[in-house]
């Protein structure tokens, strides 16, 4: 038996194990994207996107931050049901910050089916939600590494970095995703305390843990960051968040020049609005949440599994010529 034939073997074997775990999982979704799902890799018939997903107007709500998914009405979409994979990620180690709820959640989700061991960070107060992603990577066969902490400080970051390293056994993918949002009417209104925050939050704890895993990180690895829409077309209610955002964009774009030259690719993403924690917990008023996502071409807002796919297809070793783009999912609002 030949080293080809084996790990060729192998790989069949453990897509099909990755496939029954996924199938085995059970709970809500929404009709539109799992209706049709069939067999490993999710094939589907055609789907009307605008169709089977909740749309505007939404009912009134808040959280306190950082709010959790499992509380939203109605809950998020994170591929619970719907992802199904076909080991695109085979043997893979990564950690993904933010990952409790919202896209990181649907990040997880989709790596650990796509035969990755993941490690997630999230901050203590969103364990309940953590708790069920660990559970859901697990049940997808992979290992699973839970990491609560506070990303604003430095110590911490460079901490965590070694101790997903230590969890998984190495690390090949960082997602940097982690985010706070807060809307604000006016900059008479940001704090220099919440100005703080965000930056912390956004930008430098980006820097700290790419600056803590690139060490790590071997030729072929990959860096996916989250940007966003506001990085191109910023919301007047969204001063801080926009101006971290389009820091993210461009360091995403310098860092994948640095880094190509050890052989690591660096992305990004950029969202337009999604159904998250991050937008019942202070990221829009109540009267903007009511309509969130009617601007759209689409009419309505994306749910988290709907842009997980970009973040496989990023760190996949399928996607080796991609390195400084930004992708874009937002409705048909066209940016970037």
């Amino acid at each position: 038996m030949t080293d080809d034939f084996s790990a060729s073997r192998r790989r069949i074997v453990q897509t099909a194990s990755l496939g029954a775990a996924a199938a085995a999982f059970a709970g809500p979704t929404f009709a539109a994207i799992g209706a049709t799902a069939t067999g490993v890799g999710g094939t589907r018939g055609l789907v009307d996107p605008r169709e089977g997903f909740p749309k505007p107007p939404f009912a009134a709500q808040n959280q306190p931050w950082p709010g959790l998914a499992g509380k939203m009405n109605p809950r998020p979409d994170h591929g619970e049901t719907s992802y199904k994979g076909s080991g695109r990620l085979a043997g893979r180690k990564a950690l993904i910050t933010g990952g409790d709820s919202g896209i990181g959640r649907a990040v997880a989700i989709a790596y650990a089916r796509e035969g990755a061991d993941v490690a997630i960070s999230y901050l203590p107060d969103e364990e309940a939600d953590a708790k069920e992603v660990i559970d859901l990577i697990r049940k997808a066969g992979r290992k699973g590494v839970a990491l609560p902490g506070d990303i604003r400080d430095e110590n911490w970051c460079q901490q965590l970095v070694q101790k997903a390293v230590d969890g998984l056994g190495g690390l090949d993918i960082l997602v940097n995703n982690a985010g706070r949002q807060h809307s604000f009417d006016s900059i008479l209104d940001i704090s220099t305390e919440y100005f703080d925050w965000t930056m912390k939050t956004n930008l430098y704890a980006l820097f700290w843990i790419t600056k803590a895993a690139v060490p790590h990180l071997p030729p072929g690895a990959a860096i996916v960051n989250t940007t966003s829409v506001n990085a191109y077309s910023p919301s007047a209610n969204l001063l801080d968040y926009a101006t971290t955002k389009g820091g993210i964009m461009i360091f995403t774009k310098a860092l994948a020049k640095q880094l190509i030259k050890k052989g690591i690719r660096v992305n990004g993403v950029a969202p337009g609005p999604f159904w998250t924690p991050l937008q019942v917990s202070g990221g829009q008023t109540e009267e903007n949440l009511k309509k969130f996502g009617a601007d759209t071409p689409m009419g309505r807002p994306g749910q988290p599994a709907e842009i997980a796919p970009i973040y496989v297809q990023l760190a996949s070793s399928e996607a080796t010529y991609e390195t400084g783009q930004i992708v874009g999912a937002s409705g048909g609002a066209g940016n970037p």
